[in-house]
């Protein structure tokens, strides 16, 4: 099925979770932020968290620097 990944159509399998996403964009245990639907899900909840193909997922990375 397609989501839209950060404004952009992303296929992930049907009944996948947001764990399961960060897991296939090699981002679990990175410091990053997720929001469906322009509601943030933490990230104790991303594996109760099925997406079904209206969602808007945003996935942000945070960066350090100064």
């Amino acid at each position: 099925m397609q989501i839209e990944l950060n404004g952009k159509p992303h296929a992930v399998a049907d009944g996948a979770d947001l764990a399961q996403l960060i897991a296939a964009l090699k981002l679990t245990g990175k410091a990053v932020a997720v929001a469906v639907n322009r509601q943030v899900v933490p990230a104790q909840l991303w594996a109760g968290r099925v997406l079904v193909a209206t969602d808007k997922v945003d996935v942000v990375r945070a960066i350090g620097g100064g």
